[in-house]
């Protein structure tokens, strides 16, 4: 099987998003690359638990793509065999009244992970430059200052959510948070495929909307979208990560794979020691429990 490191999908300079491939080849069968996923996750989960005993650093997953890019299964794949308490997942979807009475990243703010614990975001707060951005009138819901109709939604608009969105990202890493950011990156074909799929299964039929089409009718702008808000904010402390997602089974390895290496790089996370008093007298407590 193919090795991989974090460095071939990570965004380091500017991209063309239809120059990228949605596919690829790791030389393994699907049950090889389950296999290997199998181990990864277990050594994240493994490490997860190093991660909350050492109390210093916390971790957000972000989670981006088309619909049917394969977040949700991608998700209960990658983080199967975590402590379920070390790990808290957030769908966001289109914001409630209280969220829209608040700025746009207040309620990605109160949902971010505590120290020692992942936290994963299904959809992130870049919904505010993709969706949005896509149906600017959505932003007149934000009933913002100065923000009366489309035409003023201009660049400069554009530019300086752009900068708060990087000065977000830039005072969690300052602050002991590792972020992940993935682009789940589909081909138009291959969600054509996954939409008919929900269509003529019927166990499926409830994940399809005919909001799907009209969205999908948008591709292009969206692909425009995605390209401009991962060049302009992917950055060495909350990088951006391609993921070829074609294939589901290969886009969940690469993930984990991705997670797991970069993880390991921080060899500060170790468990923390006992006290001298409390090593010394190990033997001590032992006999005393067996005495019990």
């Amino acid at each position: 099987m193919k090795k991989i490191t974090p460095s071939d999908f990570q965004v380091t300079q500017p991209i063309k998003i239809t120059k990228v491939a949605t596919t690829y080849d790791l030389d393994a069968g699907e049950k090889k690359i389950e296999k290997e996923l199998e181990e990864v996750r277990e050594k994240l989960g493994e490490l997860q638990d190093t991660l909350y005993a050492h109390d210093k650093y916390a971790v957000l997953v972000c989670l981006q793509g088309m619909d049917t890019s394969g977040k949700d299964s991608l998700i209960r794949e990658v983080f199967k065999d975590f402590n379920s308490r070390g790990v808290v997942v957030h769908s966001f979807k289109v914001p409630t009244e209280l969220e829209r009475s608040h700025d746009y990243l207040w309620r990605h703010y109160i949902a971010l992970p505590q120290r020692g614990k992942f936290g994963v975001f299904n959809r992130t707060h870049y919904e505010n430059v993709l969706v949005t951005r896509v149906h600017p009138e959505y932003i007149l819901g934000e009933n913002l200052p100065n923000v009366t109709s489309v035409a003023a939604i201009d660049e400069d608009f554009w530019e300086a959510r752009f900068e708060q969105i990087r000065n977000f990202e830039k005072h969690l890493a300052d602050n002991g948070t590792i972020i992940f950011k993935f682009f789940l990156h589909l081909s138009k074909e291959e969600q054509k495929n996954r939409l008919l799929r929900r269509l003529e299964k019927k166990e499926k039929n409830w994940k399809f909307s005919p909001g799907d089409l009209k969205e999908r009718a948008l591709w292009d702008a969206y692909q425009d979208c995605y390209e401009d808000a991962i060049n302009r904010t992917s950055k060495s402390h909350a990088p951006w990560f391609v993921i070829p997602a074609d294939d589901k089974p290969t886009a969940r390895y690469i993930v984990a794979k991705t997670m797991l290496d970069t993880l390991q790089t921080y060899t500060d996370i170790e468990e923390p020691e006992l006290d001298k008093e409390t090593q010394e007298n190990i033997e001590l407590y032992k006999e005393q429990l067996r005495k019990e």
